[in-house]
């Protein structure tokens, strides 16, 4: 046991994407607050909150903007009342298979990592229909939905970016020509599970489950488990 007075230590350092985790959690509690109250002491709290979650942020990404500009910008998305409730959004993500096996891949144009097709979810389609649409925008192939892969929490990913949510769709390649989109992607191309490109983005997340889509294994949808201890390090 620790000594009278003493903290335990951590199992493990603090990692950067526990530091973005939570400055993300406070920055939405501490708007979902602003959006619901009237009472200018609370606001004024919350704000505070604000700018301890942009602290953390900013200690945690190199290159980060200063703290006041990210608090102006996390106070100019606060909404009223439900409109304010501060969610994951959600991203859909497309694994594409064609006759041969292989999985259809960007390189994306902003981190130029390879991944398969994704984008945020659009309002008025279902998340299906995103699916389709952005793999015809982003790559030139027309596809069609064949089952529900998973849904996935973009921070248990790696994301370093807004918190979001990604429903991945497995889809079958019905015809097209690759056709890489002029802003969101440098290249596109079909690719064997041994010949795989460079760099991937979270391969260790998606690789074999895609291949294992792909090639008509039965397979429940995937979703993040709960962590028994959600806020304790070590706990996943």
């Amino acid at each position: 046991m620790p000594a009278a007075g003493s903290l335990p230590t951590m199992e493990q350092p603090v990692s950067e994407l526990d530091l973005i985790r939570w400055s993300e959690a406070l920055a939405g509690i501490a708007r979902t607050g602003l959006g619901f109250t009237e009472s200018l002491y609370e606001r004024e709290r919350y704000e505070e909150v604000l700018k301890v979650a942009a602290d953390i942020r900013v200690a945690a990404t190199d290159g980060c903007p200063p703290g006041p500009e990210i608090v102006s910008e996390w106070v100019s998305s606060v909404g009223s009342g439900v409109a304010g409730y501060v969610t994951p959004k959600v991203a859909v993500g497309a694994v594409v298979g064609n006759d041969r096996g292989e999985i259809l891949l960007l390189q994306r144009g902003d981190s130029g990592l390879w991944l398969y097709p994704t984008g945020w979810a659009d309002i008025g389609y279902s998340a299906s229909e995103v699916a389709v649409k952005e793999v015809a925008e982003e790559t030139g192939i027309l596809a069609e939905p064949v089952r529900l892969i998973g849904v996935l929490d973009g921070q248990r990913f790696g994301s370093r970016s807004l918190p979001f949510y990604s429903v991945v769709f497995q889809l079958r390649a019905l015809g097209g020509e690759l056709a890489p989109h002029p802003l969101e992607a440098r290249r596109v191309g079909w690719f064997s599970r041994d010949a795989l490109p460079e760099p991937l983005a979270g391969p260790e997340r998606w690789v074999d489950l895609a291949f294992a889509a792909i090639g008509g294994e039965p397979l429940e949808p995937l979703f993040d488990p709960p962590r028994s201890e959600t806020w304790r390090r070590g706990a996943g």
